[in-house]
């Protein structure tokens, strides 16, 4: 969780997600920009989907982690994209959102 700011556990790969949760996933750090994260599958490795939920201590599948923080899963992501909160916590990784350059893009127009 560590070895990158931006780390997720998910069924499947970014280019082939297995499930809806982790699709989603996906598409909410391609919303804001966010092509350079590591991705683990956990369906290529039972103990590796077993000893994340240990780690985390959380039970489901996907889950995403900044800066070796766990974060949360699908629906916390989700908030976070929804409220604001993940523009901020992408800035602190130094990560610019996609997000803030289409909103100058609008206020342009």
């Amino acid at each position: 969780v560590r070895e990158h700011p931006v780390v997720v556990f998910m069924k499947g790969s970014p280019a082939q997600p297995q499930c809806g949760f982790s699709n989603a996933v996906v598409q909410i750090l391609r919303l804001h920009g966010v092509e350079d994260y590591r991705a683990h599958d956990v369906l290529q490795d039972p103990d590796l989907r077993q000893g994340i939920k240990n780690y985390s201590n959380w039970p489901t599948i996907p889950q995403v982690y900044l800066n070796g923080e766990f974060v949360g899963g699908c629906d916390i992501l989700l908030q976070m994209h929804q409220n604001g909160d993940l523009v901020e916590e992408l800035k602190k990784l130094g990560i610019r959102s996609a997000l803030l350059d289409a909103e100058k893009d609008q206020e342009k127009k």
